[in-house]
């Protein structure tokens, strides 16, 4: 294939799959914009680390800083906590296909809300993924989605569960309740 042939999006995939990111910066490529920032608060980070710790580790593999092939998206989003099942997705590569994903979780931001709670929203239950966990230290509480359905833009997820701090959230894809007590919340 020639340059002339090069479609505008394998060039953004290209310039994305090029860049040197420095250390301590998080980069995304979202429905063709690439995302980069610093990197997170260290709340989040023990939000991201209690979740994982709760996952049973001789079923499914929860994994931080890996990158998503969502089929049919020009993105190669990095979710904040990746579940994956023994068996689903054997590598190598950077990309794990989205179906081989069971959740997806995302700690919001002051700068990631709308990204978290519409695009990737949209772009993970394009994906099929079964579940996905918003976390948002902001507002004390988390939202459990379920049961995607459609693709693109108009893909969403058909069931969501909304719980405050404190509660405990049955995440039955992974047959697991999750105990949220230890997550402590950022100021506005």
């Amino acid at each position: 294939m020639t340059a002339v042939d090069e479609r505008p999006i394998d060039k953004v995939i290209g310039a994305f799959e090029s860049i040197d990111v420095p250390d301590g910066i998080k980069c995304e490529l979202l429905r063709g914009e690439i995302v980069m920032r610093a990197g997170p608060d260290w709340v989040h980070n023990l939000i991201v680390l209690s979740i994982l710790y709760q996952v049973p580790a001789e079923r499914w593999y929860p994994v931080q800083t890996q990158d998503l092939a969502i089929p049919g998206e020009a993105s190669q989003p990095q979710p904040d906590l990746v579940v994956v099942e023994h068996g689903a997705f054997e590598g190598p590569g950077r990309l794990v296909p989205a179906p081989a994903v069971t959740l997806t979780v995302e700690v919001v931001s002051k700068t990631s809300a709308d990204r978290d709670y519409h695009t990737k929203r949209s772009m993970y239950a394009a994906g099929g993924i079964p579940a996905y966990l918003i976390v948002d230290p902001l507002a004390a509480r988390c939202l459990l989605l379920t049961e995607p359905e459609g693709a693109g833009e108009n893909a969403e997820y058909r069931v969501e569960r909304t719980a405050k701090f404190g509660d405990q959230i049955p995440i039955d894809a992974l047959g697991i309740t999750l105990n949220t007590e230890g997550f402590r919340t950022l100021s506005r």
